[in-house]
């Protein structure tokens, strides 16, 4: 009666284990910013590059871009371009007010607004995709001659003051509540 315990034990545990290797793969839809209309000109700057340096984007996640379809665009450009606010030569523009952009590459991905002075006032993106093989992305080097810094503590989505609407986010809250029931099911059942 004790190996067959044992023996579902390992099978619960190893099932269990195997459902997180593949949840951890599973993609993700962002939506910008983390909350509805977040596509705008705000109060601070660098508001949307903030928010995206705490999220971790993989390929097969989706950023989800929501505006006023009559107020502003969305245009994915080169470097230099977003770095200048140029709209000249965009590589995709988007005006439907519910822009989708699937990643399927690594590195990163620029945006900005196409509406007249919203870049140069800080409506614009860059957002930096991880490979298969990265769990997290190098640590960003201090320029010459500033003083280093030490970045803030990433937070939790129940810690986080802007909330992310990330579904990646939540299932791996619900992978760990998963293993944690499946293993004391185990032990009980031992």
């Amino acid at each position: 009666m004790g190996s067959i315990k044992f023996s579902l034990w390992c099978f619960i545990t190893v099932s269990v284990l195997f459902s997180l290797n593949f949840k951890a793969y599973e993609a993700a839809e962002f939506v910008v910013g983390g909350k509805e209309n977040s596509w705008r000109i705000s109060e601070s700057a660098n508001r949307l590059n903030s928010w995206a340096e705490k999220e971790r984007f993989k390929i097969g996640d989706s950023l989800v871009f929501k505006y006023d379809s009559k107020m502003d665009s969305v245009l994915r450009v080169e470097e230099g371009d977003y770095k200048k606010c140029n709209k000249m030569k965009p590589i995709k523009e988007y005006h439907d007010g519910n822009t989708v952009f699937e990643i399927n590459e690594s590195g990163s991905f620029f945006f900005i607004s196409g509406a007249d002075g919203h870049c140069e006032k800080g409506e614009k993106l860059e957002v930096k995709v991880l490979s298969h093989k990265h769990s997290s992305p190098p640590p960003a080097l201090a320029p010459k001659g500033s003083p280093a810094t030490v970045p803030p503590p990433v937070l939790s989505p129940a810690e986080s003051p802007e909330s992310s609407t990330s579904v990646g986010s939540n299932l791996r809250i619900i992978d760990v509540s998963t293993f944690v029931v499946a293993t004391l099911v185990g032990v009980a059942m031992v």
